[in-house]
């Protein structure tokens, strides 16, 4: 489970209460309830866990108040990661509702006492976030949940690659395309089956892929698929709307069916994959 009091969860909103500023922010808390459109998005910090080089990486994910309405902010003044060395892995886009685990960030063995800040200005309403090491943040990501050994899945985008698990996952590319061609985008994924339901179809990874940056629309052939736990490749036809450079996402949640839910972020992997798309 989460390592995390329920005194740290309560900090993190007050901290977003801190930093919120901006006409009208009193009638749009980060909790109030959501509509259709016209909302606003808030970035949030998930934990941090440390990598086997001695490095730490900080999970992010996003509440975005609108049940339909995608909003879209470049990457810039109104969506920046300070120091800005450490910007750029970011979505641009915001799908509706609360999404835990996006993305993260990389902070050296020495980062100690410092902090990152996250900062999302939209509609007139500015958030910032801070992502830290403090020890009540820590999350189970890699380990096993709560120590039952649920590990997330494992991804890579070719057979000779490397394997990649957890929120900061794996990236691929840049691969290349044109405007308005398909391109086939794979990847080959699997879990060790634990927290399957039992008497329920058989243990499957389910992927599930995203915009995550770039300046115009992408459409997927595919948008979800499942492959067995025991691992299997799968592929989507990825089409852009404009060129540029884009970043996709997929996300392979477990056979424990687990989809949402922040808590020691166990239950899926994210795997970039970056496109250079020409006129």
């Amino acid at each position: 489970m989460c390592r995390r009091s329920a005194a740290a969860i309560a900090g993190c909103f007050a901290l977003i209460l801190v930093n919120w500023t901006g006409v009208g922010a009193q009638s749009q808390l980060p909790m109030a309830p959501m509509s259709g459109s016209g909302g606003t998005v808030s970035p949030a910090y998930e934990g941090w866990y440390q990598n086997p080089d001695g490095t730490y990486t900080l999970s992010f994910g996003y509440y975005n108040r609108n049940t339909e309405e995608i909003l879209e902010i470049p990457i810039g003044p109104n969506n920046s990661i300070e120091p800005s060395e450490f910007s750029g892995t970011q979505p641009t886009r915001f799908e509706p509702r609360r999404h835990w685990g996006v993305f993260t960030v990389t902070v050296p063995a020495d980062f100690g006492n410092r902090r990152i800040e996250w900062t999302l200005n939209i509609r007139g309403q500015k958030v910032t976030i801070p992502g830290h090491l403090r020890q009540e943040w820590l999350i189970d990501a890699l380990e096993g949940e709560a120590g039952g050994g649920n590990t997330p899945p494992v991804l890579k985008f070719d057979m000779s690659d490397a394997e990649g698990a957890g929120p900061g996952g794996i990236t691929t590319g840049p691969l290349e395309g044109k405007v308005g061609e398909a391109i086939p985008v794979k990847v080959w994924a699997h879990d060790d089956g634990v927290g399957a339901r039992p008497g329920r179809r058989p243990a499957s990874v389910t992927l599930t892929w995203f915009k995550h940056q770039g300046p115009g629309d992408v459409t997927f052939s595919e948008e979800s698929s499942r492959v067995p736990v025991t691992g299997a490749e799968t592929s989507t036809m990825a089409t852009f709307s404009a060129p540029g450079n884009y970043m996709l996402r997929v996300r392979a949640n477990d056979a424990s069916g687990v989809s949402g839910a922040g808590h020691a972020q166990c239950c899926w992997t994210n795997g970039f994959v970056k496109v250079t798309v020409t006129q």
